[in-house]
């Protein structure tokens, strides 16, 4: 599939998620119809090998979505804890805009 692209002028939101202790701020684009579209991650000392693979990770999302590679997906394909909560910040991410863990995992 072909990557979509992106409106000049785009809807960004910013979340403030905390996992494992650590506040995270992500940001995230949409399509003009409420997809996102992008992802940006910020949350620890910047230069740390956590920061940069979370700045990564999320590249990588946004590569994802904007290849139509849909969010359930993503989910399922992220780790995971044994009660289905993700092990990472995109993880967390991608939970929320999901709108929850994956069905099947966790608890509702």
């Amino acid at each position: 599939m072909s990557r979509e692209s992106l409106p000049n002028r785009r809807e960004h939101e910013v979340v403030e998620l905390e996992h494992r202790g650590i506040a995270y701020t992500f940001g995230v684009g949409r399509y003009d119809d409420g997809r996102p579209a992008e992802a940006f991650i910020d949350g620890t000392k910047s230069g740390a090998d956590a920061q940069i693979v979370a700045r990564d990770g999320a590249i990588l999302l946004s590569l994802l979505l904007q290849h139509g590679c849909p969010l359930q997906v993503i989910q399922h394909a992220l780790s995971r804890e044994e009660d289905g909560s993700p092990q990472g910040p995109i993880g967390l991410l991608v939970d929320d805009l999901a709108g929850g863990i994956p069905s099947g995992e966790g608890e509702p």
